[in-house]
């Protein structure tokens, strides 16, 4: 009988933290792998070939993900903070409940991508590839996003607080529950944007300009020009 845990399609509570699993994985059986609350924190992954597999609650954190194939994969719960997933293909991807503190997403494809309920403080998600891509419920506080393309979606329960969204194409966007304080907007497209569902906070003068093309509230327009020293009397 085998003792490598990779040897069938489902592995469960492994420990293969800091492990390089590329050989490992690339013989492994046909079809979707599983991995249940499997520790693969530092393991080297780079260009594993992962498609349609299913995580859950896996930790992952500091593992090396580059240029791996995620094509359709399932990451359910667990953490990957400071996971580097620089050049991976995620097309169709989903990560639900996640940590993804601090990860590194530069070069990935993520055509058709979603993010939901995770943690993305810090992440780092510039110069990313394909379209398509969401994120709901998602805590995206000091993210680097430069560029990020998110043209009309609909953005709910995002925490973008002080988050980098320069240049960022955030046109026709409506945003639900969210929060952009203290974010960087140099540059940043709001044509046809609905800011009336985020918290902007006291959005000085200097930001407030890249607002152009966007609608937001009385209360917000009101604590834009109490920035400057400027009291709305009824």
């Amino acid at each position: 009988m085998s003792t490598d845990p990779l040897a069938t399609a489902e592995t469960t509570d492994a420990d293969l933290s800091d492990l390089d699993l590329r050989d490992a994985l690339s013989r492994g059986p046909v079809g979707p792998r599983v991995l249940t609350r499997c520790d693969l924190s530092g393991a080297d992954l780079r260009g594993v070939a992962l498609a349609d597999a299913r995580l859950i609650d896996c930790r992952l954190d500091g593992a090396r993900l580059d240029r791996a194939e995620l094509e359709g994969a399932v990451f359910t719960g667990g953490s990957a903070s400071g996971a580097s997933f620089s050049h991976s293909e995620c097309t169709d991807t989903r990560f639900e409940r996640v940590d993804l503190a601090n990860t590194r997403w530069q070069g990935a494809l993520l055509t058709d991508t979603v993010f939901s309920g995770c943690r993305m403080t810090g992440a780092g998600l510039t110069s990313l590839r394909g379209i398509g891509y969401g994120f709901s419920q998602c805590n995206l506080m000091l993210a680097r996003c430069k560029g990020l393309v998110l043209r009309g979606q609909t953005l709910e329960g995002l925490r973008m607080d002080e988050a980098d969204l320069a240049s960022a194409d955030l046109r026709e966007t409506v945003w639900v529950e969210s929060r952009l304080r203290g974010a960087n907007l140099i540059n940043a497209r709001f044509t046809g944007a609905d800011l009336r569902g985020a918290d902007l906070g006291e959005l000085p003068l200097d930001q407030a300009g890249h607002l152009r093309g966007a609608t937001i509230s009385p209360t917000q327009s009101g604590m834009i020009l109490a920035s400057l020293g400027i009291t709305v009397a009824e």
